[in-house]
Formats: C-alpha cells, sequence, structure tokens
C-alpha cells in the first residue's frame, strides 16, 4: 500500500536506513551493559550494577522506539544479531574486562550512539520529519547524559 504522509519515498528510505543503525547501536549497547551488569566486580560492585541495569532497562524501551518509527515510514526494521553486527559502529565485548574498562566501553558505547544520531539528524531535518527528529533529539539527550554520568566514574 503507498504511504502518503508528506516525505517523499527516498527520503523515508534514507531516514530508515539511518535509524536502523541507530537501532542497530542502541541494541549492541543494550547487550553489552547488561552482559556487565551481570559480571561486574570489585568495590564498586553495587554502584555498577545499578546503574547498568539502569541504562540497559532504558535502552530495552529504546529499542522499540526506534523500530517502531523505522516502521511508521514503511521500512522494515533489522531484528536479527546479523543485521545488527552489519549496522552498528559498537564493538561487541565478548570477554568480562575490568570494572573500569567497562565503564570506558560503555561511555564509549554512549557516544557512538550520540554521534550515529547526529549524522541522521540532518536527513530527518531536511525531509521535514518532525517526529524523527524529535526521536533523535530525545535519544541524543539520554545519551549525553549517561556518557555524563559515565564519564565521571573516570574522572
Amino acid at each position: 500500500m503507498k504511504i502518503d504522509i508528506g516525505i517523499a519515498e527516498n527520503d523515508r528510505e534514507a531516514i530508515g536506513q539511518g535509524l536502523s543503525r541507530i537501532l542497530a547501536d542502541t541494541y549492541t549497547l543494550y547487550l553489552k551493559t547488561h552482559n556487565f551488569h551481570w559480571n561486574v566486580t570489585g568495590p564498586m560492585f553495587e554502584t555498577l550494577h545499578l546503574m547498568f541495569e539502569r541504562q540497559y532497562n532504558e535502552l530495552a524501551l529504546a529499542v522499540d522506539l526506534i523500530a517502531e518509527r523505522i516502521r511508521a515510514l514503511g521500512i522494515a526494521a533489522p531484528g536479527s544479531y546479523a543485521a545488527f553486527a552489519k549496522l552498528t559502529t559498537i564493538q561487541e565485548e565478548t570477554g568480562v574486562p575490568a570494572a573500569n574498562a567497562m565503564i570506558q566501553q560503555l561511555l564509549q558505547g554512549q557516544e557512538a550512539v550520540i554521534r550515529t544520531a547526529r549524522a541522521v539528524f540532518p536527513v530527518a531535518e531536511k525531509a521535514g520529519d518532525q517526529p524523527t527528529a524529535d526521536l533523535l533529539t530525545q535519544r541524543m539527550q539520554v545519551h549525553e547524559k549517561a556518557a555524563w554520568m559515565l564519564r565521571s566514574l573516570l574522572s
């Protein structure tokens, strides 16, 4: 069925591709954060365990919002590890690093999502896609705050 929401098909496709990269980054960061929540040890265990839990819960909700926006644009949302692995800019962690390395990796992941969202924002803005621009603004705010919190632990 034809989609007529005031955004040209080629713009919807470009925005959907950008949002797919954000979805892949967000899901990869979710998985990494959840892994670190389970496996963190050391003197800051309770603080980090709880912080990581708050962060992965927020990310779990975010992946649904992002995927639903992709679908609203008439684009199929990626939904497999293989698809996410091709699209993400975040390096997967297969080991169990020390707590400070976990913090550093999660900080890098938060910043990666911000960069990806910033790269997609002009595409949405140029196409007059205010709902996507709003979603991207909200996501950048959340990730900038999380990055600040993580960065503060490393100072």
